[in-house]
């Protein structure tokens, strides 16, 4: 679960993280009264959407040379002025694709005299199994640029569970930034509370681009974009708090009320599958023969004939959806639970694209069965490359 910058560093406060003074505002008129509370003189007005490249990014009803998402405010006239142009705007980054996201609320920050703006995240690394930091003297900047262009300017670190943070880890983070006396000590209390906030708030992703060192000699982080792990959010009452439905696909939030993995896409042919492997290889095969996945969706091993037909009902109601493809391989699912899911939505919502089936496994002949004496127009499949080819053709069919 992704929350936006100000609920970040209200989090990262928590854990003694250095954080510039702000406040969110909903409106131009609450953007004028945090920044009246804030010292000044400058002071930065912030876009709050769950995407980054927010200051390279555009406003669609704005003019191309128009100021991005992120600007600096030198007055607090200014500061509304900023607030009524990007509020209700629709902000397009690198991250949101070009459909860009709405921007419903701001936050306003004091401005920070900055000498030097550095990368620092935190993350689990799925190759040692351990959190890891990864530190760059190259702060602003997309991190993938820098590891494409530069990489020896990464450095990156696992921390032992079995000792949590040490003094080393936090040295390590200032020799990696050639940060030296008093900002070294703060570079060694920075990781060390950053650790400890990744950890208790069972984060997933925590990344600060840039760290900033003020022109005053203090390490401050100027922005603060976190990931939380899902599956542990029943622990954490107060993260789900912090949740905003506006930020997430309706689709996805509808799925999250069946227990589905489901990730919405920008193809044409919508996708039910079990198991993350064989929902990765069915999207893959696919794009093979030269159409897009619509979705991502894992029905898990132990789905019930209502999961199934909730999973269904959620992909008919994509309308970029021109054909759907079922790929179900029956081990601890069973064939025949996909088949009478499938069956009571169809006859629920109608079927208005062609719909491809591909079983296997587990009660696989009952599962036939029922979809065959269902009567259903549904185009039946041996193996995952006849399901692919024949769900593209029949699209392309449609479409020509």
């Amino acid at each position: 679960m992704n929350i936006h910058e100000y609920q970040g560093k209200a989090v990262l406060k928590e854990f003694g993280v250095p954080i510039a003074d702000g406040a969110p505002a909903f409106t131009a008129e609450e953007a004028i009264a945090a920044a009246k509370k804030l010292p000044g003189p400058v002071y930065v007005v912030k876009s709050q959407i769950h995407a980054g490249g927010r200051g390279k990014g555009k406003f669609k009803e704005l003019p191309a040379d128009a100021k991005g998402g992120v600007r600096i405010a030198k007055s607090i006239d200014e500061v509304g002025a900023f607030a009524k142009e990007m509020l209700g705007r629709t902000l397009v980054t690198v991250q949101t694709g070009p459909a860009g996201k709405p921007v419903n609320r701001l936050y306003i920050e004091d401005g920070s005299d900055i000498a030097h703006e550095f990368y620092l995240s935190v993350l689990v690394d799925r190759v040692t199994s351990r959190v890891s930091f990864v530190v760059s003297t190259e702060g602003g900047m997309d991190i993938e640029a820098v590891a494409h262009d530069t990489p020896e300017k990464i450095v990156t670190f696992s921390i032992d569970p079995a000792t949590g943070v040490m003094p080393h880890h936090g040295r390590t983070v200032a020799k990696a930034l050639g940060l030296t006396g008093a900002l070294a000590k703060q570079a060694e209390a920075l990781t060390a509370n950053l650790y400890e906030a990744f950890v208790a708030k069972d984060m997933a992703m925590l990344e600060i681009n840039p760290l900033v060192v003020t022109r005053q000699g203090e390490l401050k982080c100027l922005d603060a974009k976190i990931n939380f792990d899902s599956n542990a959010l029943y622990r954490h009452p107060d993260v789900m708090k912090l949740r905003d439905l506006t930020e997430e696909d309706d689709k996805e939030i509808e799925a999250s009320k069946y227990d589905l993995n489901y990730i919405a896409l920008d193809g044409e042919i919508g996708c039910m599958v079990n198991g993350a492997g064989l929902a990765m290889a069915t999207m893959d095969i696919i794009k093979l023969y030269g159409a897009s996945p619509a979705n991502f969706l894992d029905v898990g091993g132990g789905a019930t004939k209502d999961k199934v037909a909730a999973a269904f009902k959620i992909i008919t109601s994509d309308p970029n959806v021109k054909g759907i493809l079922v790929n179900i391989f029956g081990g601890i699912m069973r064939c025949d639970v996909i088949a009478e899911g499938v069956v009571s939505a169809v006859r629920e919502v109608g079927l208005k694209v062609p719909l491809v089936v591909r079983l296997e496994g587990t009660n696989v002949e009952l599962g036939k069965k029922i979809i065959k004496e269902s009567r259903l127009n549904v185009l039946p499949a041996d193996d995952l490359d006849d399901a692919a080819q024949k769900i593209v053709r029949a699209v392309q069919k449609e479409a020509a």
